[in-house]
């Protein structure tokens, strides 16, 4: 076994290992409550789409094109939103996601910005659409 590999497996946290391989939130939802694209400067490009029950972020999912570690932080988001309002969870912060995390390493602090920045716009459209709910028919993305 290479000294890399084992290297990877060593100087991640389990929290770090556990969301950057789990898988069960990678969904394309085609009717959201709320929908975020971002695409970084690295390429890496998160979908993020949420289902809503009243104020109450009920569900989460994505769409990712990037790297493990844009994964990591991605599930994390999710688990720090789920079951949270609206309102709340506009706290979520890349500092957070990465404190989380624990090893998530500094040269990619900007998959957790990434990630936050798909939330967020995530959130303003489910906050425009429950002032419209008309334009949710319209809310494609495909």
């Amino acid at each position: 076994m290479s000294t890399e590999v084992s290297d990877f497996w060593q100087n991640h946290s389990d929290k770090f290992l556990k969301m950057a391989f789990m898988n069960d939130k990678n969904e394309i939802i085609k009717t959201p409550d709320g929908y975020g694209k971002k695409e970084g400067d690295c390429g890496d490009t998160i979908e993020l789409f949420i289902i809503t029950r009243g104020d109450i972020i009920e569900t989460a999912s994505y769409h990712i094109n990037g790297c493990i570690n844009t994964v990591a932080c991605t599930n994390t988001l999710i688990d720090m939103v789920e079951g949270k309002t609206l309102e709340k969870a506009w706290d979520v912060t890349p500092e957070a996601v990465a404190e989380y995390l624990e090893t998530l390493p500094e040269n990619h602090f900007h998959c957790a910005e990434l990630a936050v920045g798909a939330l967020y716009l995530a959130l303003a459209n489910a906050e425009a659409l429950r002032r419209d709910p008309w334009k949710k028919a319209y809310n494609s993305h495909y």
